[in-house]
């Protein structure tokens, strides 16, 4: 394709025309898994420190409370308060992930197109439609830049990518038309940012926030005749030249297997980055499947595609976030019996534990070329020689959509309960799961502010 054959007029027109009636019954099933996911994560995330930093900020700020703030009965204006839910949802790193993308496509879209839903009364069938919009254009995107864009240059690709996500998303609930949704992704293109060098600090969740307040802004502009350039994506000097080495038109337009993107979508079940997840995997293998004691191991050997080495690859973290991002703790944790599905487990205090931090030192990284970065082999060596090994590939999506529904029900509930209650907490997954039918998100937004606040702000 030539810059001229008009590849962001047929990005935005594939995004325009998904149409909720359409949808199969599994995508619109994989839509509300998201939702859940991405609620429960924004609700867990709601207190944390870098989260309240936010808020005060906002809160500060004022304007129209237009919508509501997840896991809170606080109400900020639309585009605030994308910022804020889009920040909290990626706060503990457990939220979505697609590797096509590659990053969180949920966290960037689902907060700009709930806040904007809020604000004009939207029914939750339009919200399944515009987020499944927003979803497939962020993966459209994110392969015309691949590989080069995440991994060579160092972009963060959730918030980056993500900006387009979010953008289509909106104008598609909006009801732009065609020129309209194009303009909106040229308006996201120059404010789309993200560094992956912000791996382990407060500004790796503050990039899904900003990629929802952005793309939003994106299409409410364009919404009101704010324009860009129409090739923004594909020009000389547009987004794809300057932020990858890689141009990749083909792949953008290509359908991938099973036709949706969404089909490949990876939920996490550790609080961990992704790419640490096939580490932790194969070493709960061996230590399940040998009863292996931490102190029976005398060295451990992680092989791991070498891109996880600029993502995840933090040698001796010190905080809660670094530990998040470090292979060698996270397989130190699995191999200890730690359960890395829990929140509290990262922390300060786990990263220095002196019983892990002896373990980690036992890891040695072994990258390679060319693996599929959701792959990790693990070989401990025992203090009798013994060496034992597993693989894992934490890229392949679940084949039971139904059944992973009840482990994420599992999962939200877990996060969610400690917060909303024992009454609350499972309502909304039943709003969430009904949503479609819904005329509103008010049943949802009821719900998911903790009882006795919601009773404080009545008061």
């Amino acid at each position: 394709m030539s810059t001229t054959d008009g590849l962001t007029r047929e990005i935005a027109r594939r995004a325009l025309a998904v149409r909720h009636a359409d949808l199969p019954d599994d995508i619109r099933m994989l839509a509300r898994q998201c939702v859940l996911d991405t609620l429960g994560a924004a609700i867990a995330g709601r207190d944390d420190s870098l989260t309240r930093i936010l808020a005060e900020e906002l809160a500060e700020q004022g304007g129209a409370p237009a919508a509501g703030i997840i896991g809170s009965a606080l109400r900020l204006p639309t585009l605030s308060a994308a910022l804020l839910n889009g920040t909290a949802s990626h706060a503990l790193d457990y939220d979505d992930v697609n590797l096509f993308m590659p990053g969180h496509p949920s966290v960037a879209v689902l907060p700009a197109v709930l806040a904007l839903a809020e604000e004009r009364g939207a029914g939750g069938a339009a919200v399944i439609a515009a987020f499944v919009a927003g979803y497939e254009t962020a993966c459209r995107v994110g392969k015309l830049l691949a590989p080069g864009h995440y991994d060579g240059l160092g972009f963060h690709a959730t918030g980056t990518v993500g900006t387009f996500g979010a953008a289509a998303g909106c104008a598609h609930l909006l009801g732009l038309d065609l020129e309209k949704t194009v303009h909106a992704l040229g308006i996201a293109a120059t404010q789309a940012a993200g560094l992956k060098s912000m791996f382990g600090t407060m500004c790796k969740p503050l990039h899904a926030g900003r990629a929802a307040y952005n793309g939003l802004l994106a299409a409410r502009l364009a919404a009101r005749g704010f324009t860009a350039r129409p090739d923004s994506l594909e020009c000389a000097q547009g987004f794809a030249r300057t932020h990858s080495p890689d141009f990749n038109p083909s792949a953008a337009l290509d359908d991938p297997a099973g036709g949706w993107h969404i089909r490949h979508n990876l939920f996490k079940y550790h609080a961990a980055c992704y790419l640490t997840h096939a580490g932790i995997e194969a070493a709960r293998t061996l230590r399940e499947a040998h009863h292996v004691a931490p102190d029976a191991i005398a060295a451990i050997t992680l092989r791991v595609d070498k891109a996880t080495d600029r993502v995840c690859n933090i040698a001796e973290p010190r905080t809660g976030l670094e530990a998040k991002f470090s292979l060698r703790l996270t397989t130190a944790m699995a191999l200890a019996g730690r359960d890395t599905g829990r929140l509290d487990a990262y922390n300060e205090t786990t990263a220095t534990d002196p019983t892990l931090v002896a373990l980690r030192d036992r890891v040695v990284v072994d990258f390679q070329s060319g693996w599929p970065t959701t792959r990790a082999e693990v070989d401990i060596r025992l203090a009798d020689q013994t060496t034992l090994r597993a693989v894992h590939d934490s890229g392949v999506p679940a084949a039971d959509i139904p059944e992973q529904g009840r482990r994420l029900e599992e999962k939200f509930l877990g996060l969610v309960t400690p917060v909303l209650g024992d009454s609350r907490a499972p309502a909304l997954v039943d709003a969430i799961a009904g949503m479609e039918d819904a005329p509103s998100l008010s049943a949802i937004s009821t719900l998911w502010v903790p009882e006795g606040t919601a009773r404080q702000a009545a008061e």
